[in-house]
């Protein structure tokens, strides 16, 4: 079993920004799916269990993510190299995605999160979202609504991105960023 996790931050307002791509990820993923819903407190998560893997959309804003990831990982009992955190990256240009194992937080607070609960040995997936005009403007950034033609490109970027989960699963992370990385 996979636990499948996208960050993001809770409420409407936070629904189509930059920093809520994970979230988008997770309910494409989920959309068709047949999952059950889990409502368990501490999991301080939107939990959905399918047959096969967990999906994760904390609920503790994206600061303190990590919190919610320990405690599923800990009830399920979900080794750390099972875990798949889907994750904005402004580091990368808007449209690239990339994966990696382990590694640092590059300043994300989500992933500082879960590197300091958890480990940080997790696989990531990281979905470029580009870089804000004016260096000390990252967090209104990340806290800005994707653009109209943003949005249009979006779409085609989280379908190729749920493929490469799919084959995170089964296959070597080598072998999965030698197919499915955008640039």
């Amino acid at each position: 079993m996979h636990l499948i996790i996208g960050l993001g931050n809770i409420g409407d307002k936070y629904h189509l920004t930059r920093h809520n791509v994970g979230f988008m990820v997770i309910d494409e993923m989920t959309k068709n799916l047949a999952t059950s819903n889990i409502n368990k407190s501490n999991f301080q998560s939107t939990l959905l269990k399918s047959a096969y893997n967990l999906f994760s959309k904390p609920t503790t804003y994206m600061n303190n993510s990590g919190e919610a990831v320990h405690a599923i990982m800990e009830y399920y009992k979900i080794p750390i190299e099972d875990i798949i955190v889907i994750h904005d990256d402004l580091d990368l240009p808007f449209g690239t995605v990339k994966y990696k194992l382990g590694g640092g937080h590059g300043g994300h607070n989500g992933l500082r999160s879960i590197d300091a609960h958890c480990g940080k040995e997790y696989i990531r997936v990281r979905i470029g979202i580009g870089k804000p005009q004016i260096k000390g403007d990252v967090a209104n950034y990340v806290l800005s609504n994707f653009s109209k033609e943003e949005l249009n490109k979006l779409q085609d970027i989280i379908t190729h991105t749920i493929k490469a989960i799919e084959a995170l699963k089964t296959e070597e992370i080598d072998q999965v960023k030698s197919k499915f990385t955008l640039k």
